[in-house]
């Protein structure tokens, strides 16, 4: 079970945006009020010093900090721990508010996918799964959450539907679920499966933050279509309403965080987004 930390919730705005190098000056010099937190992926910052370190301890002063991991990789059979301890380093010294990682697997003994790569689930991945997460916590002592992914293939041999894996997860090791709804979208679509269905079945209570953002959909060979998770868009009308929709039974929205990782647009951009977020949670009510 993980160890209990005080919450560093942000205060006012449960909105956040992604922090990515083009912004860095604008958001030190300007202190937009509309976001309330930033997200930050984790291995930008294994660094003893430099630019972006340096930029990302000047903005925590005014803003709560999340670290997104994307290369622990939850789903090998063991975790890096070279790895670990620079996340633990990391999360010692900025003292972000949340910790997060993905439902995947992103090496192989000592080869490196640059992806995250979705799991079967079968009791077997959900067992290795469980473990490592348990002793991440145990190294941070404190709890992480950890993503639903996008889905382009499906195994043959999967025995478990992934809302059952995701909330079987949580109940084993006391994580938090960072609910993507923009990766469940992508997967149903993928798939031909209702995300709404999907949505349902995901337990409330698990949901420690919610992730948005936009997709590309790419015509294949034989005119069928395939959306893909590249964060370069704005997010798209169905996913509004299905965060609108899946935010209504809480008395209080979990963190919200707009994600935009390819073609970066300007700030002013990305605080729109963010804007509407807040205004679609605070019409809920």
């Amino acid at each position: 079970m993980p160890h209990k930390v005080d919450p560093m919730l942000p205060k006012d705005n449960f909105v956040g945006i992604g922090l990515r190098p083009p912004h860095f000056k604008e958001i030190l010099e300007k202190k937009p009020s509309s976001v309330g937190w930033l997200e930050v992926h984790a291995e930008n910052f294994f660094v003893k010093g430099g630019p972006s370190l340096h930029y990302l301890n000047k903005i925590r002063e005014n803003y709560p900090i999340s670290l997104h991991g994307v290369a622990l990789s939850l789903g090998s059979p063991t975790i890096d721990e070279s790895h670990l301890r620079k996340l633990k380093n990391l999360t010692e010294a900025i003292q972000p508010f949340l910790v997060s990682e993905h439902v995947s697997f992103s090496r192989v003994g000592d080869v490196f996918l640059n992806d995250l790569v979705a799991l079967p689930y079968t009791e077997e991945s959900l067992k290795i799964i469980c473990q490592n997460i348990d002793h991440v916590q145990n190294v941070l002592k404190r709890q992480i959450l950890v993503e639903n992914p996008s889905q382009y293939m499906r195994y043959k041999h999967s025995t478990i539907p992934e809302h059952d894996f995701l909330n079987e997860m949580v109940e084993r090791t006391g994580c938090g679920l960072l609910l993507d709804i923009n990766n469940a979208y992508i997967s149903a679509k993928n798939f031909g499966l209702s995300t709404e269905e999907y949505l349902e079945k995901i337990k409330h209570d698990h949901v420690k933050e919610i992730h948005l953002a936009g997709h590309a959909v790419k015509k294949l060979d034989d005119k069928k279509t395939i959306r893909i998770d590249d964060h370069g868009s704005e997010v798209c009308d169905d996913v509004w309403a299905l965060f609108e929709n899946y935010i209504k039974p809480c008395a209080t929205p979990p963190p919200v965080l707009i994600e935009w990782d390819t073609d970066i647009p300007n700030l002013d951009t990305l605080l729109e987004q963010a804007t509407i977020a807040k205004q679609k949670s605070i019409q809920k009510q």
